[in-house]
Order: C-alpha cells, then structure tokens, then sequence
C-alpha cells in the first residue's frame, strides 16, 4: 500500500533507444527474460548473504534466502520475488533508471578491491532487467532495503520513456517485480511454460526456485564441487537430469582447470550409441554455462564434431558473453575451450585404456567409430587419437583386440610396415586368399571389420614412423619364402600368364605369378592402386544415383604356380581350350569375388552350368 504521492522520473535520453534494442534485437527469444530476473535475484541474494556476514543488523533476518515465482494466467501475470539486498529509493533510481548500471557489476568491482573473490554473482552485464519489457507492458518493482531505517518503494514503468517511485508500506526484504504480460505473450503466465524454461536455464541456481510453492531446483550444480564428495548415486542422477536419460553413464569425467581459461566440467558417455542401431545422426549433448546459468544447451563449436556422444556441461567464468548472454563474442576462446576440453578427455580415455583396459575395450566397441572418425578428419588431435585405435588381428584371439603400439613391439625383423585387411568378418578374412601368405611368414595383419577403417588408414598412412598397408595391396612385397610342393616351370608360367592375359581381355591389366599365395589358387589386386574394393562401391554407388554407367573392373590378377588348379589349367589350355577358357575365367571372377569386386552373378552362373556339363 503506497504511502505517500508518487514521483515520477523520466529515464536517461538514450533508454528509449536501449528498450528498443532490448524488446526487439537483442534477445532472439522472449523466454530468456526468466532467466535474466531470476540470475538477479540471484545476485541479489549472494549480496544480501555476503552483507549478512559484514552487518549485524538486517531487515527481515529470518526471510529464507530463495527465489517465488507465481503464475496467473487469468490475471496474465507473473511475479518473480527474491528475498535478498533489496533496494532503497536512491539504488532504484540509480540501478533500473540509469541504463546499463549494473549494481552487481559494481559490487564485484568492491569484492575485487577487498581481495575477496565471488564467482556466484550472475549479472555483470547490466540490461537483464529491461528484458521484461519485451512481453510486460507494465512492470512493477516492489523493494525494500536491507538496511531497516530506509522505507519500502514501488517502481512501476511501462517502458514509454518515464518511471514512478513511491513509497510501499509492508513490503518484505528483497524485490517483487509483477509483470502485467502483454496478451501475446499470455504463455508466460502459464506454470507449465515458466517451469519448463527454470529447467532449461536456471535449473542449478545456488538458491531455491520455487514456482507456485512448489521447488524446481532439486539437482544441484555437482560440477562445481568437489569429486571426493560426490556419490555415484548423485552422478548418475545428474546424468539422467542433464542428458534427459533412463540409462546409467558407461563412463565419466569431472575436472576442473585454472589455465589457460577457468574450467569445470562433468562430462559423461552414455551405455549406448544410438547412432550404431540406425537412429539419427547424435547431436550435440554438452551444454555451455556460465556462473551456472545457461548459455547454450548445444554450442556446435564446443567440442568437436566426432565427440557429439558426450553428455554433460562445461562452465567457465571467464567467457566474455555478448550483452544479452546468449552467445559468445570470442571466437578465439571457444576453440581454446574445445582444445583443453578434449585434450582433457583424451588423456582420460588413455587412462582408461592403460588402466581399465576390459571397460575400454567395452566402450570402444560402442563408440570406437566416433574415434576412427577423429583419426580421419581432426588433424590437431590425430596422433592421440590413433593411439586409441583397437583392432582384432592375425594374432589375438577372436574377439581380443590390438592398439597399432602393441602391434609395433611384435614388429620382424627389418619390418618397416603396419599391415591390414578390410573383411566383413574375421571368418570372411581368415577364409581368403590375401592373409595366407603373411601368415606363412608370421606377419601379424590387422583385421578390419568397417567400411571407415580404409579411409582412416588412408588419412592416418603412419604409425610411430611405420607406413600402414593395405594386405590385398598391389605393391605388397614380401620376402622369399620356401615353397612346397612342385611349381610349373618359368617357362610354363610365363606361357600361361601371357594365355590368361590374353583370354581374359580387358578384364585384367596384368597377370604373373604371386609370392603370398600359399594355399589359394589365384587372387586380384585393383589395377588403379589408389582405388580399393571399398573407394570402388562408393564411386559405383555415387555414379547410379547420378544415373551414371558402371565402368567394367580392371584387375592385376595373381597365379599360384603350384596349386593343382593352375597346373591343370596350363595342361588344359592345348588339350581343351573352350574348357580352359571357362576355367580361366570362373578363377577369375573366384578371385574377384574374395576382392569384394564381383559385379556379375548371371554370367557366372551361366558358366558353373556350362562347366558342369563338361564332368
């Protein structure tokens, strides 16, 4: 109830300039009003907390430190109530009439000159409270001071340029602020509407927010505590809280760091990847606070691109935001925030690998290709990320996998490669031709299983000074090794590679005899030897949707002078020649299929029938 005659104020010149930057240019959503009254109310209960530490006497000592919103949506309105500093006549005047003063900003600025630091206070920035006039259209602010002598005020503004201020009888510490919404922004009156927007943005506020008596802030901000104190229990709610999740973490980190930027981060991996069961590419999940409050749920340039399965939050005091808090000014800081956060989860991740390395190796079969993908396209952080890398091969057993530095300790002697073998399965790989040979020469090969494991090794191409090798390469050379069982002579092979040649066309660009065929009769290398069988059917696969024709497969196919297939073919070839050539070309697409390049099954099958005829 007012108590004397109000007194009106026009604000500075330039406030209708500013209130109209704020209302239509300088918040890009509406909502972001709540937050903004409830980060100053806040702030206004950190400084009533640090008076009451200073000062003996406070007005309406037992008033319990939290924040009451209240919602009518007959009545469309909403009222946001603090029971902190509060203020007097003059700090009305000078803080909401005076644009850009911000009350907190000058408040820091003492804490700094008396040493004592307060990284709690939210809203240095000073135009957070003009964003109610982008959907009041009258705002009122019902205040008293902390200090007991000063009267209770009302300020009341409906933004046109002038404010009143009178004196207020029975007002408790703290502000009231009553917003009078304008009927197109009715929704705000609406409970469900504030609650969702407190969840989003204000949701680790240090202070009870409760919202028509009923508490919204129940989880609190664990990132900023300390690990020794934090149960497994409270991660995990945390994590289902943040992420919107029903699983439990596979896998959290929680660290902070003072340089080069104040950090705190929580950040978790979930049991499972959604991407892996054919959902929706992941999007990403690790929100940006400030002091607590929300910045952004899903800042894109955060981390980078392959760490989008991450949950969790980063907060650091030191970003400089622009005026409305919404977005980042400094580009610069960003990427030093993705640097340090993913340096950081990096070397968490060899930790676990070295430590733990069975829930790593969990892990790494459910979001191992996350890894593969930052081997491949982030150059910054290749070499680490390589390091990480797991692999079946030659000589582990099923199931078991390999880092590229375990397999450089079994290195032979003189070995200056790191070989691999892309398969469908270790079943399909062991069954081929292209392993046999390195076998024989306890080579161990590195078995391959995705279709993105080619295309990382192309990028990646050395390890710890070693070059990684396709297997089924063309250029593959191997030493010499002592062969059993009776060869054709050099004469007969040279005849019957010339006669293969010559048979088998356009279909092959060149063919001699192997030294890594043991136990096979025959197998193709690409001609293009920059093409491999998974490059090929993508290009195929790109050429049909451009309504492109397939160009035929041109191969360098490789004999086996002592198997009983191939010297029969050379006996056959002056004996039958009709039979030879269908032998020739049946070993032909035999070996095109252990390639991964058969294009062809029709004419193949019409052949098996016409050599079946001839037993």
């Amino acid at each position: 109830m007012s108590t004397a005659t109000p007194q009106k104020f026009a604000f500075q010149a330039e406030i209708a300039q500013l209130l109209d930057i704020v209302t239509h240019s300088l918040y890009t959503e509406k909502e972001i009003f709540i937050r903004e009254l409830v980060s100053n109310a806040s702030d206004a209960l950190e400084k009533l907390r640090h008076t009451q530490i200073t000062e003996k006497e406070i007005f309406d000592d037992q008033a319990a430190l939290e924040i009451n919103l209240t919602t009518d949506d007959k009545a469309k309105t909403i009222t946001i109530q603090d029971f902190g500093i509060g203020m007097t006549q003059a700090e009305l005047i000078e803080n909401l009439g005076t644009i850009a003063h911000s009350g907190s900003k000058a408040f820091l600025k003492a804490l700094g000159e008396s040493g004592t630091k307060n990284a709690g206070l939210i809203g240095q920035f000073g135009v957070g409270f003009y964003s109610a006039f982008m959907v009041a259209k009258s705002v009122k602010v019902y205040s008293h001071s902390w200090r007991a002598a000063e009267p209770g005020q009302l300020w009341t503004s409906d933004g046109a340029g002038s404010y009143e201020i009178e004196e207020a009888a029975d007002q408790r510490r703290g502000c009231k602020i009553v917003l009078e919404l304008k009927d197109e922004c009715a929704e705000f009156a609406t409970e469900s509407r504030v609650k969702a927007i407190i969840e989003r943005y204000s949701a680790f506020v240090s202070f009870p927010i409760n919202l028509n008596g009923k508490r919204l802030n129940t989880v609190q901000a664990l990132w900023l505590r300390g690990k020794n104190e934090i149960k497994d229990e409270e991660y995990t709610e945390f994590y289902k809280f943040q992420a919107h999740a029903w699983d439990e973490p596979r896998l959290r980190l929680h660290f902070s760091a003072d340089a080069p930027l104040a950090i705190n981060a929580l950040l978790f991996v979930p049991k499972e990847n959604t991407e892996k069961f054919g959902f929706a590419r992941t999007e990403p999940a690790v929100s940006l606070y400030c002091r607590k409050v929300l910045i952004d749920a899903a800042p894109k340039d955060l981390l980078p691109e392959w760490l989008r399965f991450l949950k969790g939050v980063v907060d650091s005091e030191d970003l400089p935001l622009n005026i409305s808090r919404e977005t980042m000014q400094d580009k610069a800081l960003i990427e030093k925030l993705n640097k340090v956060i993913t340096k950081r989860f990096l070397k968490f991740l060899d930790e676990e690998a070295t430590q733990r390395p069975d829930a790593y190796a969990e892990f790494y079969a459910a979001f191992g290709i996350f890894l593969k993908e930052g081997a491949a396209l982030d150059y910054t952080h290749k070499d680490q990320l390589v390091k990480l890398l797991r692999f079946e091969s030659s000589l582990t057993d099923a199931g078991k996998t390999t880092s590229l530095a375990d397999y450089v300790t079994r290195l032979k002697d003189a070995q200056k490669e790191i070989y691999y073998l892309n398969g469908a399965s270790r079943a399909a790989i062991e069954a081929g031709p292209y392993l046999e040979g390195f076998k024989a020469r306890n080579l161990e090969v590195l078995f391959c299983y995705e279709p993105v494991d080619e295309y990382v090794f192309n990028n990646v191409r050395e390890f710890d000074g070693k070059k990684l090798i396709a297997a089924d390469h063309a250029d593959v050379k191997l030493e010499d090794l002592p062969q059993t069982g009776e060869s054709l002579s050099e004469t007969e092979i040279k005849e019957l590679t010339e006669w293969l040649k010559a048979t088998l066309g356009s279909h092959v660009a060149d063919v001699k005899a192997s030294d890594r065929l043991v136990g096979s009769p025959a197998l193709a290398t690409n001609a293009d030897k920059f093409m491999t069988p998974q490059m090929r059917r993508m290009m195929k696969t790109m050429k049909r949707d451009e309504g492109g024709a397939d160009e035929p497969v041109k191969v360098n196919l490789e004999i086996n002078p002592r198997h009983a297939v191939i010297k029969r073919l050379a006996a056959t070839r002056t004996s039958s020649p009709e039979k030879a050539q269908l032998v020739a070309e049946q070993l032909l697409d035999n070996a095109l299929i252990s390639a991964g390049l058969f294009e062809d099954p029709a004419k193949m099958v019409a052949r098996l029938y016409k050599l079946l005829e001839t037993v």
